[in-house]
């Protein structure tokens, strides 16, 4: 099956839509229209420039280019990790904490996929180097994001409880060990309501872009099915390391609580 082509006027036509919706929080008073914007905006802008980025390294294919794409990938993520706590860390641990735990998760079950299970030649392929990884660090991003933000809430609120355990003499593991759990659920939940979903509610973009793109449907599924498994064990390191890393920096050498390495709450 041949690919169809999108033209700009195929794009402008579903911009309008987008632009329809902004209008529609506007008369709702939604206060989202603006952001709504900028968002699909950007989205444009960066996968554009992606496109053509994509485009040059798969002339030049060279390692050093595509680990520098690698790394601004996972910069950038690191700080939208930060942009979207409410309460984040101070200083570099803001943007340290979400960075290092994507590093460990995303970089190291790309490496995995890439090296053991795809086997592609050479393994840093663009190919399929820079697509898995976004797809991991994206999805591992939103899964830290959520965890770390229930992690400093929860501590915030639940102050006194935290140090009234630790006047009784648990230690600070101990005195977090239930808000540590609760924060990892919850950065959990989301890629196991994507996973029970799949094939059955939703039809996952990476198959749906592949059937798209004339790939055979099974094919296209047994990609979607590796793919789906990567997130989630990305996500499960991930948001584990963040959350430890995180509740770890909520105390001091003398296992004090220690919020005021937390900036104050961001207005909504």
């Amino acid at each position: 099956m041949e690919l169809i082509r999108l033209t700009p006027l195929d794009l402008a036509l579903a911009a309008l839509l987008v632009l329809a919706l902004a209008l529609l929080s506007l008369k709702l008073s939604l206060g989202i229209g603006q952001r709504l914007l900028i968002a699909a905006l950007r989205t444009v802008v960066q996968l554009s420039l992606l496109g053509l980025v994509l485009k040059f390294l798969f002339v030049q294919s060279h390692p050093m280019l595509i680990a520098a794409l690698a790394l601004f990938m996972l910069v950038v993520a690191g700080y939208e990790v930060m942009a979207r706590q409410q309460r984040r860390f101070i200083g570099a641990w803001g943007m340290g904490v979400g960075t290092l735990s994507m590093f460990i998760s995303s970089f190291t079950v790309t490496l995995i996929a890439l090296t053991v299970i795809v086997q592609a030649e050479p393994w840093y392929s663009v190919q399929y180097t820079i697509p898995l990884l976004g797809m991991l660090l994206g999805n591992t991003m939103s899964g830290i994001a959520i965890a770390l933000d229930n992690l400093t809430q929860s501590a915030w609120q639940q102050q006194r409880e935290i140090e009234g355990r630790l006047m009784l003499g648990h230690t600070w593991e101990e005195a977090i060990r239930v808000i540590r759990r609760n924060a990892l659920r919850s950065g959990l939940i989301p890629i196991i309501n994507a996973m029970a979903a799949a094939g059955v509610v939703s039809l996952p973009g990476m198959m749906t872009g592949q059937i798209l793109a004339g790939s055979p449907p099974f094919e296209a599924a047994k990609y979607q099915i590796l793919i789906m498994l990567l997130i989630a064990a990305g996500t499960g390191f991930g948001a584990s390391a963040a959350v430890w890393i995180g509740s770890r920096r909520l105390f001091d050498e003398r296992e004090r609580l220690r919020l005021d390495r937390l900036s104050p709450a961001k207005p909504e």
